[in-house]
Protein backbone atom coordinates (compact mmCIF):
# COMPACT_ATOMS: atom_id res chain seq x y z
CA UNK A 1 0.00 0.00 0.00
CA UNK A 2 1.19 3.50 -0.86
CA UNK A 3 -0.35 6.55 0.82
CA UNK A 4 0.07 10.01 -0.66
CA UNK A 5 0.22 13.45 0.92
CA UNK A 6 -2.79 15.77 0.96
CA UNK A 7 -2.19 18.91 -1.07
CA UNK A 8 -4.60 21.26 -2.79
CA UNK A 9 -7.59 19.15 -1.89
CA UNK A 10 -6.25 15.95 -3.38
CA UNK A 11 -3.89 13.08 -2.69
CA UNK A 12 -0.60 13.59 -4.49
CA UNK A 13 2.94 12.27 -4.62
CA UNK A 14 5.89 14.12 -3.16
CA UNK A 15 7.69 16.51 -5.49
CA UNK A 16 10.67 14.15 -5.33
CA UNK A 17 8.63 10.95 -5.51
CA UNK A 18 10.22 9.77 -2.26
CA UNK A 19 8.35 7.66 0.30
CA UNK A 20 8.98 6.33 3.79
CA UNK A 21 7.60 3.29 5.64
CA UNK A 22 4.95 3.20 8.34
CA UNK A 23 5.03 0.09 10.52
CA UNK A 24 2.75 -1.66 13.01
CA UNK A 25 4.60 -1.38 16.36
CA UNK A 26 2.95 -4.58 17.60
CA UNK A 27 4.40 -6.72 14.80
CA UNK A 28 7.03 -4.65 13.01
CA UNK A 29 5.21 -5.33 9.74
CA UNK A 30 4.92 -2.70 7.02
CA UNK A 31 1.55 -0.96 6.89
CA UNK A 32 2.20 1.49 4.06
CA UNK A 33 4.71 3.56 2.16
CA UNK A 34 3.85 7.23 2.61
CA UNK A 35 4.79 10.20 0.43
CA UNK A 36 7.80 11.94 1.98
CA UNK A 37 7.15 15.69 1.79
CA UNK A 38 10.08 17.80 0.62
CA UNK A 39 10.78 21.52 1.10
CA UNK A 40 9.27 22.05 -2.35
CA UNK A 41 6.06 20.38 -1.21
CA UNK A 42 5.99 22.63 1.84
CA UNK A 43 6.44 25.71 -0.32
CA UNK A 44 3.59 24.61 -2.58
CA UNK A 45 1.34 23.96 0.40
CA UNK A 46 2.05 27.45 1.79
CA UNK A 47 1.40 28.98 -1.64
CA UNK A 48 -1.99 27.27 -1.66
CA UNK A 49 -2.74 28.34 1.91
CA UNK A 50 -1.86 31.97 1.18
CA UNK A 51 -3.96 31.95 -1.99
CA UNK A 52 -6.95 30.54 -0.10
CA UNK A 53 -6.58 32.63 3.07
CA UNK A 54 -8.55 35.71 2.05
CA UNK A 55 -11.53 33.83 0.66
CA UNK A 56 -11.62 31.39 3.59
CA UNK A 57 -11.50 34.24 6.11
CA UNK A 58 -14.36 35.90 4.22
CA UNK A 59 -16.44 32.72 4.26
CA UNK A 60 -19.41 33.30 6.60
CA UNK A 61 -18.83 31.80 10.03
CA UNK A 62 -21.95 29.68 9.68
CA UNK A 63 -20.58 28.09 6.52
CA UNK A 64 -17.23 27.39 8.18
CA UNK A 65 -19.10 25.86 11.08
CA UNK A 66 -21.25 23.68 8.84
CA UNK A 67 -18.15 22.24 7.15
CA UNK A 68 -16.70 21.40 10.56
CA UNK A 69 -19.99 19.84 11.64
CA UNK A 70 -20.15 17.79 8.45
CA UNK A 71 -16.57 16.62 9.07
CA UNK A 72 -17.59 15.59 12.60
CA UNK A 73 -20.46 13.52 11.24
CA UNK A 74 -18.23 11.86 8.66
CA UNK A 75 -15.56 10.97 11.21
CA UNK A 76 -18.19 9.39 13.44
CA UNK A 77 -19.69 7.53 10.48
CA UNK A 78 -16.23 6.08 9.81
CA UNK A 79 -15.28 5.66 13.46
CA UNK A 80 -14.30 2.00 13.11
CA UNK A 81 -12.02 2.76 10.14
CA UNK A 82 -10.36 5.60 12.04
CA UNK A 83 -9.97 3.49 15.19
CA UNK A 84 -8.42 0.56 13.34
CA UNK A 85 -6.02 2.90 11.57
CA UNK A 86 -4.98 4.49 14.87
CA UNK A 87 -4.44 1.11 16.52
CA UNK A 88 -2.50 -0.25 13.56
CA UNK A 89 -0.01 2.60 13.31
CA UNK A 90 0.18 3.76 16.94
CA UNK A 91 -0.43 0.59 18.94
CA UNK A 92 -3.11 1.57 21.47
CA UNK A 93 -5.99 -0.84 22.06
CA UNK A 94 -9.00 -0.68 19.79
CA UNK A 95 -11.18 0.43 22.70
CA UNK A 96 -8.86 3.34 23.42
CA UNK A 97 -8.66 4.17 19.73
CA UNK A 98 -12.45 4.40 19.60
CA UNK A 99 -12.26 6.70 22.61
CA UNK A 100 -9.79 8.89 20.77
CA UNK A 101 -12.06 9.05 17.71
CA UNK A 102 -14.94 10.25 19.87
CA UNK A 103 -12.74 12.77 21.69
CA UNK A 104 -10.98 13.94 18.53
CA UNK A 105 -14.17 14.34 16.53
CA UNK A 106 -15.67 16.40 19.33
CA UNK A 107 -13.15 19.18 18.63
CA UNK A 108 -14.72 19.50 15.19
CA UNK A 109 -18.24 19.73 16.59
CA UNK A 110 -17.21 22.08 19.41
CA UNK A 111 -15.45 24.45 17.04
CA UNK A 112 -18.32 24.31 14.56
CA UNK A 113 -20.27 26.03 17.33
CA UNK A 114 -17.40 28.37 18.26
CA UNK A 115 -17.16 29.66 14.66
CA UNK A 116 -20.38 31.64 15.06
CA UNK A 117 -19.45 32.95 18.51
CA UNK A 118 -16.34 34.96 17.68
CA UNK A 119 -16.97 38.16 19.56
CA UNK A 120 -15.89 41.76 19.76
CA UNK A 121 -17.06 44.85 21.58
CA UNK A 122 -17.90 48.50 21.19
CA UNK A 123 -17.98 51.20 23.80
CA UNK A 124 -17.77 54.97 24.18
CA UNK A 125 -14.26 56.17 24.95
CA UNK A 126 -13.90 57.51 28.50
CA UNK A 127 -13.17 61.00 27.21
CA UNK A 128 -16.35 60.96 25.12
CA UNK A 129 -14.40 61.82 21.97
CA UNK A 130 -15.44 58.77 19.97
CA UNK A 131 -16.19 55.09 20.10
CA UNK A 132 -13.90 52.12 20.63
CA UNK A 133 -14.57 49.20 18.30
CA UNK A 134 -12.74 45.92 18.95
CA UNK A 135 -12.88 43.12 16.39
CA UNK A 136 -11.33 39.66 16.02
CA UNK A 137 -9.68 38.56 12.78
CA UNK A 138 -7.96 35.32 11.75
CA UNK A 139 -4.23 35.20 12.34
CA UNK A 140 -3.54 33.87 8.85
CA UNK A 141 -1.82 30.72 7.55
CA UNK A 142 -0.93 28.27 10.33
CA UNK A 143 1.59 25.45 10.57
CA UNK A 144 0.52 22.65 12.94
CA UNK A 145 3.03 20.01 14.03
CA UNK A 146 1.29 17.08 15.69
CA UNK A 147 2.55 14.07 17.73
CA UNK A 148 2.13 10.33 17.31
CA UNK A 149 0.43 9.47 20.59
CA UNK A 150 -3.02 10.84 19.65
CA UNK A 151 -2.80 11.08 15.85
CA UNK A 152 -6.41 12.20 15.39
CA UNK A 153 -7.22 14.19 18.53
CA UNK A 154 -4.03 16.26 18.65
CA UNK A 155 -4.69 17.28 15.05
CA UNK A 156 -8.40 18.11 15.34
CA UNK A 157 -7.61 20.11 18.49
CA UNK A 158 -5.64 22.45 16.20
CA UNK A 159 -7.49 22.13 12.89
CA UNK A 160 -10.90 22.73 14.45
CA UNK A 161 -10.25 26.18 15.95
CA UNK A 162 -8.00 27.25 13.07
CA UNK A 163 -10.71 26.58 10.48
CA UNK A 164 -13.42 28.04 12.72
CA UNK A 165 -11.40 31.24 13.09
CA UNK A 166 -10.90 31.54 9.33
CA UNK A 167 -7.27 30.39 9.11
CA UNK A 168 -5.82 28.13 6.47
CA UNK A 169 -3.58 25.40 7.89
CA UNK A 170 -0.69 23.10 7.02
CA UNK A 171 -0.37 19.96 9.16
CA UNK A 172 2.83 17.99 9.59
CA UNK A 173 1.84 14.73 11.30
CA UNK A 174 4.34 12.56 13.14
CA UNK A 175 6.31 10.21 10.89
CA UNK A 176 5.15 7.24 12.96
CA UNK A 177 1.42 7.93 12.48
CA UNK A 178 0.57 9.79 9.25
CA UNK A 179 -2.19 7.45 8.01
CA UNK A 180 -4.85 8.76 10.39
CA UNK A 181 -4.27 12.34 9.25
CA UNK A 182 -4.40 11.41 5.58
CA UNK A 183 -7.75 9.75 6.22
CA UNK A 184 -8.92 12.97 7.90
CA UNK A 185 -7.90 14.96 4.81
CA UNK A 186 -10.26 12.88 2.70
CA UNK A 187 -13.04 13.48 5.22
CA UNK A 188 -12.59 17.26 4.98
CA UNK A 189 -12.69 17.13 1.19
CA UNK A 190 -15.95 15.20 1.39
CA UNK A 191 -17.25 17.75 3.91
CA UNK A 192 -16.74 20.53 1.34
CA UNK A 193 -13.61 22.24 2.61
CA UNK A 194 -12.24 24.38 -0.25
CA UNK A 195 -9.00 23.29 -1.91
CA UNK A 196 -5.84 24.69 -0.35
CA UNK A 197 -7.37 25.48 3.04
CA UNK A 198 -5.89 22.30 4.54
CA UNK A 199 -2.69 20.52 3.51
CA UNK A 200 -1.19 17.43 5.14
CA UNK A 201 2.56 16.95 4.77
CA UNK A 202 3.96 13.69 6.15
CA UNK A 203 7.74 13.56 6.21
CA UNK A 204 10.50 11.37 7.56
CA UNK A 205 12.67 14.42 8.34
CA UNK A 206 10.83 17.38 9.82
CA UNK A 207 13.55 20.05 9.91
CA UNK A 208 14.11 20.50 6.14
CA UNK A 209 10.36 20.88 5.72
CA UNK A 210 9.52 23.16 8.65
CA UNK A 211 12.53 25.48 8.72
CA UNK A 212 11.79 27.14 5.33
CA UNK A 213 8.13 27.50 6.31
CA UNK A 214 9.05 29.25 9.56
CA UNK A 215 11.41 31.51 7.63
CA UNK A 216 8.64 32.56 5.22
CA UNK A 217 6.94 35.78 6.42
CA UNK A 218 3.63 34.67 4.90
CA UNK A 219 3.23 32.03 7.62
CA UNK A 220 1.73 33.71 10.67
CA UNK A 221 1.43 31.05 13.35
CA UNK A 222 2.90 27.76 14.51
CA UNK A 223 1.15 25.39 16.89
CA UNK A 224 3.09 22.41 18.21
CA UNK A 225 2.48 19.44 20.48
CA UNK A 226 5.55 17.44 21.41
CA UNK A 227 8.71 17.48 23.47
CA UNK A 228 9.93 20.54 25.33
CA UNK A 229 13.28 20.41 23.53
CA UNK A 230 11.73 20.56 20.07
CA UNK A 231 9.26 23.19 21.25
CA UNK A 232 12.07 25.47 22.38
CA UNK A 233 13.77 25.07 19.01
CA UNK A 234 10.59 25.98 17.14
CA UNK A 235 10.05 29.04 19.34
CA UNK A 236 13.56 30.23 18.51
CA UNK A 237 12.96 29.67 14.80
CA UNK A 238 9.64 31.53 15.00
CA UNK A 239 11.25 34.62 16.50
CA UNK A 240 12.57 36.19 13.30
CA UNK A 241 9.04 36.89 12.06
CA UNK A 242 7.46 37.05 15.53
CA UNK A 243 4.96 34.31 14.73
CA UNK A 244 2.06 33.61 17.01
CA UNK A 245 3.00 30.43 18.85
CA UNK A 246 1.12 27.79 20.84
CA UNK A 247 3.28 25.17 22.55
CA UNK A 248 1.84 22.09 24.27
CA UNK A 249 4.99 20.44 25.54
CA UNK A 250 6.24 17.81 27.97
CA UNK A 251 4.82 16.88 31.35
CA UNK A 252 5.85 15.14 34.56
CA UNK A 253 2.55 14.95 36.38
CA UNK A 254 2.44 14.19 40.11
CA UNK A 255 -0.30 11.97 41.56
CA UNK A 256 -0.79 12.61 45.27
CA UNK A 257 -2.79 10.32 47.57
CA UNK A 258 -3.56 11.86 50.95
CA UNK A 259 -4.28 9.82 54.06
CA UNK A 260 -8.01 10.59 53.97
CA UNK A 261 -8.46 9.51 50.33
CA UNK A 262 -10.88 6.81 49.19
CA UNK A 263 -8.14 4.32 48.32
CA UNK A 264 -10.20 2.22 45.93
CA UNK A 265 -11.15 5.35 44.02
CA UNK A 266 -7.54 6.52 44.12
CA UNK A 267 -6.34 3.23 42.61
CA UNK A 268 -8.95 3.53 39.87
CA UNK A 269 -7.78 7.08 39.22
CA UNK A 270 -4.14 6.04 39.26
CA UNK A 271 -4.78 3.36 36.64
CA UNK A 272 -6.59 5.88 34.45
CA UNK A 273 -3.99 8.63 34.89
CA UNK A 274 -1.04 6.27 34.37
CA UNK A 275 -2.25 3.67 31.89
CA UNK A 276 -4.34 5.76 29.52
CA UNK A 277 -2.71 5.35 26.13
CA UNK A 278 -0.22 2.97 27.72
CA UNK A 279 1.31 5.86 29.61
CA UNK A 280 2.24 7.55 26.34
CA UNK A 281 0.45 10.81 27.14
CA UNK A 282 1.77 14.18 28.23
CA UNK A 283 -0.87 14.24 30.98
CA UNK A 284 0.16 10.80 32.29
CA UNK A 285 0.84 10.56 36.01
CA UNK A 286 4.57 9.90 36.44
CA UNK A 287 5.42 10.57 40.09
CA UNK A 288 3.18 8.97 42.72
CA UNK A 289 3.34 10.48 46.20
CA UNK A 290 1.38 8.46 48.78
CA UNK A 291 0.81 9.32 52.43
CA UNK A 292 3.00 7.01 54.50
CA UNK A 293 0.10 5.78 56.64
CA UNK A 294 -1.82 4.38 53.63
CA UNK A 295 1.11 3.57 51.33
CA UNK A 296 1.22 -0.19 51.97
CA UNK A 297 -2.50 -0.66 51.24
CA UNK A 298 -2.50 1.61 48.21
CA UNK A 299 0.62 -0.02 46.78
CA UNK A 300 -0.71 -3.56 47.20
CA UNK A 301 -3.96 -2.70 45.45
CA UNK A 302 -2.18 -0.86 42.64
CA UNK A 303 0.28 -3.70 42.03
CA UNK A 304 -2.60 -6.17 41.83
CA UNK A 305 -4.33 -4.00 39.23
CA UNK A 306 -1.16 -3.56 37.19
CA UNK A 307 -0.53 -7.31 37.23
CA UNK A 308 -4.06 -7.94 35.91
CA UNK A 309 -3.39 -5.93 32.73
CA UNK A 310 -3.35 -8.05 29.55
CA UNK A 311 -0.62 -7.09 27.08
CA UNK A 312 -1.06 -7.78 23.37
CA UNK A 313 -1.88 -6.46 19.93
CA UNK A 314 -4.34 -3.61 20.20
CA UNK A 315 -6.66 -5.20 17.65
CA UNK A 316 -6.98 -8.41 19.68
CA UNK A 317 -10.04 -8.78 21.89
CA UNK A 318 -9.20 -8.65 25.58
CA UNK A 319 -6.03 -6.62 25.21
CA UNK A 320 -5.61 -3.86 27.81
CA UNK A 321 -2.15 -2.61 26.81
CA UNK A 322 -0.53 -2.47 23.40
CA UNK A 323 3.10 -1.84 22.43
CA UNK A 324 5.13 1.30 22.89
CA UNK A 325 5.54 3.30 19.71
CA UNK A 326 9.13 2.32 18.79
CA UNK A 327 12.02 0.20 20.00
CA UNK A 328 13.88 3.43 20.79
CA UNK A 329 11.08 4.55 23.10
CA UNK A 330 10.97 1.14 24.79
CA UNK A 331 14.72 1.21 25.37
CA UNK A 332 14.45 4.65 26.95
CA UNK A 333 11.64 3.54 29.29
CA UNK A 334 13.65 0.51 30.34
CA UNK A 335 16.70 2.70 30.98
CA UNK A 336 14.66 4.74 33.46
CA UNK A 337 13.55 1.59 35.27
CA UNK A 338 17.08 0.17 35.43
CA UNK A 339 18.45 3.49 36.68
CA UNK A 340 15.87 3.63 39.48
CA UNK A 341 16.61 0.07 40.60
CA UNK A 342 20.35 0.69 40.56
CA UNK A 343 19.78 3.71 42.81
CA UNK A 344 17.82 1.66 45.34
CA UNK A 345 14.19 1.50 44.16
CA UNK A 346 12.29 -1.77 44.67
CA UNK A 347 10.88 -3.41 41.52
CA UNK A 348 7.48 -4.78 42.56
CA UNK A 349 6.28 -5.98 39.16
CA UNK A 350 7.27 -5.79 35.51
CA UNK A 351 10.54 -4.22 34.43
CA UNK A 352 11.57 -6.98 32.01
CA UNK A 353 11.73 -6.49 28.23
CA UNK A 354 9.79 -9.38 26.65
CA UNK A 355 11.02 -11.53 23.80
CA UNK A 356 9.36 -11.70 20.41
CA UNK A 357 8.18 -9.21 17.81
CA UNK A 358 6.70 -5.85 18.69
CA UNK A 359 7.79 -3.13 21.09
CA UNK A 360 5.91 -4.29 24.17
CA UNK A 361 6.77 -3.33 27.74
CA UNK A 362 5.03 -4.75 30.80
CA UNK A 363 3.11 -2.73 33.39
CA UNK A 364 5.79 -1.85 35.94
CA UNK A 365 5.71 -0.59 39.52
CA UNK A 366 8.72 0.86 41.33
CA UNK A 367 8.54 1.54 45.07
CA UNK A 368 10.71 3.62 47.38
CA UNK A 369 12.12 5.51 44.42
CA UNK A 370 14.98 7.78 45.54
CA UNK A 371 14.82 11.48 44.76
CA UNK A 372 17.82 11.35 42.42
CA UNK A 373 16.34 8.67 40.14
CA UNK A 374 15.85 9.78 36.54
CA UNK A 375 12.35 8.35 36.51
CA UNK A 376 11.25 11.14 38.86
CA UNK A 377 12.92 13.88 36.81
CA UNK A 378 12.12 12.85 33.24
CA UNK A 379 8.87 12.25 31.38
CA UNK A 380 8.41 8.47 31.26
CA UNK A 381 5.94 7.99 28.38
CA UNK A 382 5.39 4.35 29.26
CA UNK A 383 3.48 2.04 31.67
CA UNK A 384 5.75 2.65 34.68
CA UNK A 385 4.61 3.79 38.13
CA UNK A 386 7.23 5.42 40.39
CA UNK A 387 6.09 5.43 44.04
CA UNK A 388 7.39 7.33 47.04
CA UNK A 389 5.86 8.45 50.33
CA UNK A 390 5.31 11.64 52.32
CA UNK A 391 4.28 12.54 55.87
CA UNK A 392 2.78 16.04 55.56
CA UNK A 393 0.69 18.06 53.14
CA UNK A 394 3.41 20.67 52.70
CA UNK A 395 5.94 17.95 51.90
CA UNK A 396 3.62 16.46 49.27
CA UNK A 397 2.97 19.80 47.58
CA UNK A 398 6.66 20.71 47.56
CA UNK A 399 7.59 17.37 46.00
CA UNK A 400 4.81 17.65 43.41
CA UNK A 401 6.02 21.11 42.39
CA UNK A 402 9.69 20.10 42.27
CA UNK A 403 9.90 19.91 38.48
CA UNK A 404 10.47 22.21 35.55
CA UNK A 405 7.22 20.98 34.04
CA UNK A 406 3.73 22.21 34.83
CA UNK A 407 1.13 20.56 32.64
CA UNK A 408 -1.11 18.34 34.81
CA UNK A 409 -1.33 17.29 38.45
CA UNK A 410 -3.66 14.93 40.31
CA UNK A 411 -4.57 14.40 43.94
CA UNK A 412 -7.07 12.43 46.01
CA UNK A 413 -8.61 13.64 49.26
CA UNK A 414 -12.04 13.85 50.92
CA UNK A 415 -11.26 17.09 52.74
CA UNK A 416 -12.83 20.14 51.09
CA UNK A 417 -10.47 22.61 52.72
CA UNK A 418 -7.46 20.58 51.59
CA UNK A 419 -8.98 20.35 48.12
CA UNK A 420 -9.10 24.12 47.72
CA UNK A 421 -5.66 24.73 49.22
CA UNK A 422 -3.80 22.03 47.31
CA UNK A 423 -5.52 22.81 44.00
CA UNK A 424 -4.30 26.38 44.37
CA UNK A 425 -0.81 25.42 45.55
CA UNK A 426 0.00 22.96 42.76
CA UNK A 427 1.96 24.63 39.96
CA UNK A 428 0.23 23.15 36.91
CA UNK A 429 -2.04 24.35 34.14
CA UNK A 430 -4.55 21.57 34.89
CA UNK A 431 -5.41 19.86 38.17
CA UNK A 432 -7.50 16.74 38.62
CA UNK A 433 -9.21 16.40 42.00
CA UNK A 434 -10.37 12.83 42.68
CA UNK A 435 -10.19 12.24 38.94
CA UNK A 436 -7.66 10.37 36.84
CA UNK A 437 -8.79 11.70 33.45
CA UNK A 438 -9.17 15.46 33.04
CA UNK A 439 -9.14 16.19 29.30
CA UNK A 440 -12.39 17.79 28.15
CA UNK A 441 -13.13 19.49 24.84
CA UNK A 442 -15.00 22.25 26.69
CA UNK A 443 -12.05 23.00 29.02
CA UNK A 444 -8.79 24.82 28.29
CA UNK A 445 -5.89 22.36 27.88
CA UNK A 446 -2.34 23.56 28.45
CA UNK A 447 0.51 24.04 30.87
CA UNK A 448 2.88 26.47 32.54
CA UNK A 449 6.66 26.59 33.03
CA UNK A 450 8.43 24.29 30.55
CA UNK A 451 5.19 22.55 29.62
CA UNK A 452 4.50 25.42 27.26
CA UNK A 453 1.99 28.20 26.74
CA UNK A 454 -1.30 28.77 24.99
CA UNK A 455 -4.51 26.81 25.46
CA UNK A 456 -6.43 24.33 23.32
CA UNK A 457 -10.12 23.57 23.74
CA UNK A 458 -12.76 25.46 25.68
CA UNK A 459 -13.76 28.96 24.73
CA UNK A 460 -10.08 29.89 25.04
CA UNK A 461 -8.90 27.62 22.23
CA UNK A 462 -10.10 29.69 19.28
CA UNK A 463 -8.44 32.82 20.68
CA UNK A 464 -5.06 31.31 19.76
CA UNK A 465 -6.02 31.75 16.10
CA UNK A 466 -7.44 35.27 16.30
CA UNK A 467 -5.84 38.70 16.27
CA UNK A 468 -7.44 41.64 18.11
CA UNK A 469 -8.00 44.83 16.12
CA UNK A 470 -8.94 48.18 17.63
CA UNK A 471 -10.80 50.68 15.44
CA UNK A 472 -11.12 54.27 16.73
CA UNK A 473 -14.42 55.81 15.55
Amino acid sequence: MTALMWLGGTLTESFTGATFPVEDPATGKLLAEVADASPADGARALDLAVAAQESWAATPPRERGEILRKAFDLVMDRADEFARTITSEMGKTLAEAHGEVTYGAEFLRWNAEEAVRIGGRTTTSPAGTGRILVTKEPVGPVLAVTPWNFPLAMATRKIGPALAAGCTILVKPAAETPLTMLLLGQVFAEAGLPDGVLSILPTSDAAPLTEPLLADPRLRKITFTGSTGVGKLLVRQSADHLLRTSMELGGNAPFVVFDDADLDAAVDGAMAAKMRNGGEACTAANRFYVAESVAAEFTAKLVARMESVTVGHGLDEGTDLGPLITSKQRARVHELVVDAVERGARLLTGGVVPDGPGTFYPPTVLDRVPADARVLREEIFGPVVALTTFTSEDEAVAAANDTEYGLAAYFYTRDLGRTMHVASALKAGMVGVNRGVISDVAAPFGGIKESGFGREGGTEGIEEYLETKYVAL
